[in-house]
């Protein structure tokens, strides 16, 4: 069973994360403080953590930089009602691995800790597969069934990030923040245009599909079920 470190001050938000995560077979352990979470943190023994921007005690950005400086390397979620594209990027930039904003969707929480522990668990490969594509991130090129895909450079980061979480379902916002990082703009059909022109050369005719659009949710890469 994982174990995942939720420091947040704030109650109801803290049993939502337990209560989400528990009922897929995650163990949580729930610190209010910000002193008392980094020294938690500190034991490296969980297998992710999720932060609280703003803590009494101590806030996130310290907490995190100071497990970066360690030599702590346990993928950290951070949670913020603190939304700003500067706020995102002061997270990431100080050694948070992903970023989401309050109020969330539980499975939105919970599909990103998924992908962290995924990426935990799964030693570097510099190539990428799933089903009969492969994806080799050194030379950049893509395949399905041996032959190149001949991807732009955004098309690539977006098979990456779906391959990364394959059958799962990826948000929007999730793909946004892959490929473009932290400016979205629900209003847009960048996402949609983007991925009409990857589903083209990854399902060609013929092709058993795989991109798939999972309405009112995002997309699923992957054997349909």
């Amino acid at each position: 069973m994982a174990r995942i470190l939720t420091i947040e001050d704030d109650e109801t938000t803290a049993n939502e994360i337990r209560t989400e995560l528990a009922s897929h077979q995650i163990h949580v352990d729930w610190i209010a403080d910000g002193r008392l979470g980094l020294l938690e943190a500190m034991s490296g023994s969980y297998d992710a953590i999720t932060l609280d921007r703003m803590l009494p005690g101590l806030d996130g950005l310290a907490i995190v930089s100071a497990l970066r400086a360690a030599g702590i390397e346990t993928p950290v979620l951070m949670i913020s009602a603190l939304s700003d594209v500067d706020e995102r990027v002061r997270g990431l930039r100080a050694g948070g691995d992903d970023y989401l904003t309050k109020p969330f969707a539980s499975d939105e929480m919970l599909a990103r800790i998924e992908a962290l522990l995924r990426r935990k668990q799964t030693p570097a490969d510099p190539i990428l597969r799933v089903e009969d594509i492969e994806l080799e991130l050194l030379t950049r090129i893509a395949r399905r069934q041996g032959k190149d895909l001949h991807l732009s450079p955004t098309e690539f980061k977006l098979l990456e990030c779906l391959i990364r979480n394959s059958n799962q379902v990826v948000t929007r916002t999730m793909l946004f923040e892959a490929v473009w990082g932290y400016f979205f703009d629900p209003g847009t059909n960048l996402i949609d245009v983007h991925v009409a022109r990857l589903r083209k050369k990854v399902d060609s005719p013929g092709q058993t599909p795989l991109l798939h659009t999972v309405r009112g949710s995002g997309y699923v890469l992957g054997q349909a079920s």
